[in-house]
C-alpha cells in the first residue's frame, strides 16, 4: 500500500506520496454542521409584532430605508436606536444625500399608539419623502 513494488531486477523501493483526504472531509462536514446550526442564531434586528393585513408586497429596485417602532415606543432608523428628533435629523440628511425619491418603510408594533405612528409618518413626509410604505404581515390562516 504505502510502498510501490519495484520492477524486476531492482532492489530499491520508493514511497508513494498520496494525500489522505478522509480527515479533511470529516473536518469540513463538522464545520458545515456547526455553521448550519449557528447561522439562524446570528440574525439580528428589532422584535416587532406586526399588524396583519391582506395586501401584496411591493417590488423595489434598491434597498429602502427602514424605520421601526417597537412595542415600547422606541424608534430605530435602520436598526440604530434614536429619538424622534434624531429621526428628523437623519431623514433630512438622507434627503440631502440621496434625494427624496428614496423609499422609506415603516414597521410599527401593533401595540404602538396610533398617534406616535402618525407623528412619525408626518416627519417622513415633512422631510420630503413621498414613497412611504407600511410593513405588515399576512393574516394567519
Amino acid at each position: 500500500m504505502a510502498f510501490d513494488i519495484p520492477p524486476a531486477g531492482r532492489g530499491s523501493r520508493r514511497l508513494v506520496s498520496d494525500i489522505n483526504v478522509t480527515p479533511l472531509v470529516d473536518v469540513m462536514l463538522v464545520l458545515l454542521i456547526i455553521f448550519m446550526i449557528a447561522a439562524p442564531m446570528m440574525t439580528q434586528g428589532v422584535d416587532v409584532d406586526l399588524p396583519e393585513t391582506t395586501s401584496r408586497p411591493l417590488r423595489q429596485a434598491e434597498t429602502p430605508v427602514m424605520i421601526t417602532i417597537d412595542k415600547d415606543g422606541e424608534i430605530y432608523f435602520d436598526d440604530i436606536k434614536g429619538t424622534q428628533v434624531l429621526l428628523r435629523q437623519q431623514l433630512a440628511a438622507l434627503a440631502q444625500r440621496r434625494g427624496t425619491d428614496q423609499t422609506v418603510l415603516l414597521r410599527a408594533d401593533r401595540e404602538v399608539p396610533y398617534g406616535l405612528v402618525v407623528a412619525i409618518m408626518a416627519d417622513i413626509k415633512e422631510a420630503g419623502f413621498d414613497q412611504l410604505g407600511m410593513i405588515t404581515q399576512p393574516p394567519s390562516r
